[in-house]
């Protein structure tokens, strides 16, 4: 049966042409997408800043105030936290009179961390107090594990404690420096013998959305920093003599290259420090990526769904239908074989489409001054596969409307309206984002999701909205969905013709 499907489909011209159109559609709408988008950073001539990598290979944010001694080996770091202050850049009221509102902002962090060198992308850990998510221990800027709630207040002081033994760090906290919990743990592979390790601050900027008129959301990022400061700091192990050095790593310059902008600081007055920071410690999600240059496989899953359905229906059409099920004991083999032809036709050429499109559209990208965000091979090998699955899903979702229906228009109208239009809706920020993020999780446009290469990180503030390419599912779940719809209407379909005859 799946011979003789396979020889009706590659002998009708127009379904191979469709199938090809649709290839094309995704190659040529994609690169004409990437070579129209240019990309300046404060002037023609001038290249964006490309983020640094950090030991996973993603794009990293490593801005923080640092002091800190060198240790040798093993040892451990203590100090109490006493109070945490920030401001935040608001609106001014007089043009050119500068306002500050006095808080922190959520993912504000004060604490202590052991890095490899001053380096930004290099490998960290750390143990932190925050604005609003209680006591946390980070590393390697995506690994985030949660503390007691709570933050520090005039009143409640809070004791953390980094210990090290050989590449293993293990955070601490305690309300009296008396009874310990244990935060959480990290394995560094990478961190040599001598590493820096002291304390640090660092606030990231305040983040607001607020709704559009047309539907969507508007960003605004405003400047904040954070102080925080501490007592009873005590280290032991094989440390550095001397005084604490100090980096404001990360720090970025004024226009005459020398005076840095929003600098950090450090003061120490007898046995007191006080230590103030801007920026995150933190992976970057705001950016170009990869998928960016999928934006022809709308239109290619268009075409799919046309071929697909007609595939079906033209046998109703024409009247052949009952000579494919004389072919086969059981009704359910012919559909079976026919959506296994489907998908595999669609798959391959999703998969020739999708795998030439990402590699010569994010040269493109690259060549007009965009920086990519970087992905992993397997993010990348996920990205190029599983759209190539989605189109063959979404062929044999719309092979079993067309079974179903029986009717070529409205097989291919529902097919459109199902997968289709609700991305639209979603993405295009045509609805709230409440909305738009149920659109594509009950809807078979959850398939979309595998498209995602940069994931979510709840440590990290963003506005995580279809819009700007994130969805309410995981990848393969999302994928699942689509898949799960599929697999419905062609048992639906399976179970309506042994019921009548064709």
């Amino acid at each position: 049966m799946t011979r003789a499907e396979w020889t009706k489909f590659r002998t009708v011209r127009g379904w191979v042409a469709g199938m090809a159109a649709a290839a094309l559609v995704t190659v040529l709408l994609g690169l004409m997408s990437a070579a129209g988008s240019h990309t300046s950073c404060g002037g023609p001539d001038d290249t964006c800043p490309v983020p640094p990598v950090g030991p996973g290979g993603e794009a990293v944010d490593d801005h923080f105030f640092f002091a800190h001694r060198s240790l040798t080996g093993d040892g451990s770091l203590t100090a109490r936290v006493t109070s945490m202050t920030g401001k935040v850049r608001v609106p001014d009221r007089v043009p050119g009179a500068r306002r500050l509102d006095a808080r922190l902002v959520p993912w504000a962090k004060a604490g202590l961390v052991v890095k490899d060198g001053v380096r930004q992308g290099s490998t960290y850990a750390a143990v932190m107090v925050t604005g609003g998510h209680g006591v946390r221990m980070q590393h390697d800027f995506t690994q985030d594990t949660a503390g007691l709630p709570g933050g520090v207040s005039a009143g409640s002081p809070r004791w953390l404690r980094l210990d090290r033994k050989g590449q293993e760090i293990t955070g601490y906290e305690s309300a009296d420096g008396r009874r310990w919990t244990e935060v959480g743990r990290a394995r560094l592979p990478g961190l040599p013998d001598t590493a820096e390790i002291g304390l640090f601050a660092a606030s990231p900027g305040d983040l607001t959305v607020t709704r559009a008129d047309f539907g969507g959301s508007i960003e605004q990022v405003r400047f904040s920093e954070t102080t925080a400061v501490f007592d009873r700091v005590e280290l032991s192990g094989r440390v550095a003599a001397g005084a604490w050095r100090r980096d404001d790593i990360g720090v970025t310059t004024e226009a005459d290259g020398v005076t840095p902008h929003h600098p950090g600081g450090f003061q120490e007055s007898g046995g007191t420090y006080t230590v103030t920071g801007v920026g995150d410690i933190g992976p970057v999600v705001d950016g170009p990526r990869p998928e960016n240059t999928l934006t022809g496989v709308v239109i290619a899953l268009i075409v799919v769904i046309v071929v697909a359905v007609v595939f079906v229906t033209a046998e109703y059409r024409r009247g052949l239908v009952r000579v494919t099920l004389l072919a086969s004991p059981r009704r359910g083999h012919a559909l079976a074989a026919k959506a296994v032809v489907i998908a595999a036709v669609t798959f391959a050429a999703g998969l020739a489409a999708t795998a030439a499109t990402v590699s010569l559209g994010t040269g493109l990208l690259r060549g007009n001054g965009a920086v990519l965000l970087p992905v992993s091979g397997e993010a990348q090998v996920r990205l190029i596969g599983g759209v190539a699955l989605m189109m063959a899903a979404t062929a044999v979702l719309a092979l079993g409307l067309g079974a179903l229906l029986r009717r070529g228009p409205a097989a291919i109208t529902a097919g459109i309206a199902v997968v289709v239009v609700p991305h639209l809706l979603a993405t295009a920020s045509f609805l709230p984002d409440e909305a738009a993020r149920w659109l594509l999780r009950l809807t078979p446009a959850a398939g979309f999701a595998i498209q995602q290469s940069i994931p979510e990180y709840p440590q990290v503030l963003a506005n995580y909205v279809p819009s700007a390419g994130f969805y309410p599912l995981a990848p393969w779940a999302g994928l699942a969905v689509l898949c799960g719809y599929a697999g419905l209407v062609l048992v639906l379909a399976v179970i309506r013709l042994n019921r009548r005859d064709a």
